[in-house]
């Protein structure tokens, strides 16, 4: 039996380079998975890459992850047509470079969107359906390259080294419901986004993505109830 048969993911920013790739996985681990999205050519590409048979375990809506409200009701929707959420992957994030002195207001508050507030909104959408079932597992993605925290990156840095306190404070909370919460801290992945913006750098140490998706996917499994807190550098 594949590892996943009968569970139900909500995967944040699904259709990204990362997030297909753990979407990939967790439908042939045998998940249904729902994902929210926003840009609709990367939806396409994800559309493309399921095969037909695997369709009917794939639902996608558009849906701002940022807010609370809609991302509440999507989790409602999914809860209603599936019965249950198991398992959610926090996906969503940006990366902006800039010292202290370099960084704009705009760019400070939209790094901690895209990274931090992101995380709380779609926790705060799934967690409360876990915790009546008594059972979750919730995997966010974080960085390796802000522990230490860094500079260089001061906004995205904070936003994701918050990602990391959100993640080990709410492993605390949930801990009594059944609940594991987990972060995975990638460190430079082998995108297309980061070929483009290093274009001369030497890619042998890059991460591929389907290596942190499987790292994902193992997090989401059953048997990892008794891992929970953790910071998983990759």
């Amino acid at each position: 039996m594949t590892p996943l048969a009968g569970r139900v993911a909500v995967v944040t920013g699904g259709t990204g380079a990362l997030g297909q790739a753990v979407t990939m996985r967790l439908l042939a681990d045998g998940a249904i998975v729902a994902v929210p999205y926003a840009v609709e050519d990367e939806r396409e590409r994800l559309a493309q890459r399921v095969a037909a048979v695997d369709r009917q375990r794939l639902i996608l809506q558009t849906v701002d992850v940022i807010d609370v409200k809609a991302m509440t009701a999507f989790a409602e929707g999914v809860v209603a047509g599936r019965g249950k959420i198991d398992i959610l992957v926090a996906g969503v994030g940006g990366f902006a470079g800039g010292s202290l002195l370099e960084t704009d207001v705009e760019t400070w508050k939209r790094m901690l969107d895209l990274n931090l507030t992101s995380a709380f909104s779609v926790a705060k959408a799934v967690v409360p359906a876990m915790a009546r079932a008594r059972y979750g597992r919730v995997v966010i993605v974080a960085s390796r390259a802000v522990v230490p925290p860094a500079g260089g990156f001061i906004a995205y840095t904070v936003a994701k080294a918050g990602v990391i306190a959100f993640t080990q404070a709410l492993a605390q909370e949930t801990r009594p419901n059944g609940i594991t919460v987990n972060a995975v801290l990638p460190s430079t992945m082998d995108t297309p986004a980061n070929r483009t913006a290093m274009p001369d750098s030497d890619r042998k140490g890059w991460v591929p993505v389907e290596a942190v998706a499987d790292a994902i996917a193992v997090l989401a499994r059953e048997a990892s109830a008794h891992i929970t807190g953790t910071l998983l550098a990759i």
